[in-house]
């Protein structure tokens, strides 16, 4: 679990990580719409090869992008098989008892596959080039809108930003906690599916009370600072557009042309 890299910062300089945070954030919500616009492969390796060009200036090892794939992988791996043995339309290709595979679910099934990892690693590079504290002001100048209903947006920005950074926090108390029970004899990784899930049990409520724990003395560190939320407040850093932003928006906009052309003139997949 300490090599899972999502909600964590990589820091770097590069051009993805000097993008304003409100750029990346509309990015991401323009990138997750056109991957859900694409309905052959086509389309979806036009996404792909951008998501590989924005990788590649942000100058983030891929092994460290793949990392953030292991916090989901069994989700993953649980959706693609659950859709490719019961998917039944279509040609047969394998048929043995009650397990049906045809050639319409192989490719259904690698289409989904391939759209959950670009999903997951999309989402990831964005936390792994953005500051929690950045990811909270622009979250809070995209959402400035709602403050005439009065909606709390710097307070649920906050919580937005807390809780990632809380992930990389727990993941090390995790580990923590691990490896102090496996000192004492717990053995996680032998026995039946029962024992093992009553093995985990010493894990899940020290970790509980040390997730309450930090909440308690995040909130007296703040109260302590005379923290008052959004009321008269003002910012060091002030979030500026630059040729970079403008740049990402060409960029999207590009691709969510090409992924309409593509869906338009090539047949459907599924």
């Amino acid at each position: 679990m300490a090599n899972v890299a999502f909600g964590q910062y990589y820091p770097a300089s590069s051009f993805t990580h000097k993008c304003d945070p409100r750029t990346k954030i509309l990015f991401l919500i323009g990138f997750i719409v056109a991957i859900f616009m694409a309905k052959n492969f086509y389309a979806l390796g036009a996404c792909a090869l951008v998501f590989t060009v924005v990788a590649c200036f942000s100058k983030i090892p891929f092994k460290s992008l793949l990392k953030s794939v292991k916090a989901v992988l069994i989700l993953l791996v649980f959706t693609v098989v659950f859709n490719l043995f019961f998917q039944k339309e279509g040609e047969v290709v394998f048929e043995w008892e009650f397990i049906k595979l045809t050639k319409e679910g192989l490719y259904a099934t690698a289409f989904l596959a391939v759209r959950l990892f670009l999903l997951v690693l999309t989402s990831s590079l964005l936390t792994l080039t953005t500051t929690p504290v950045s990811l909270t002001d622009g979250l809070e100048s995209l959402l400035t809108p709602l403050k005439w209903i009065k909606f709390p947006v710097h307070e649920l920005a906050l919580v937005m930003s807390i809780a990632l950074r809380f992930i990389p926090i727990l993941t090390d108390e995790t580990a923590r906690i691990m490896n102090a029970q496996k000192a004492r004899g717990a053995d996680f990784e032998n026995g039946k599916l029962t024992e093992r899930i009553k093995a985990v049990v010493p894990i899940l409520i020290p970790l509980l009370v040390s997730a309450f724990r930090r909440a308690d003395e995040l909130g007296d560190a703040m109260d302590a600072r005379c923290y008052s939320g959004s009321t008269n407040r003002t910012k060091y850093k002030k979030l500026t557009y630059t040729w970079r932003d403008l740049i990402a928006g060409l960029l999207l906009t590009m691709l969510i042309v090409a992924v309409i052309v593509l869906k338009a003139y090539f047949p459907v997949i599924i």
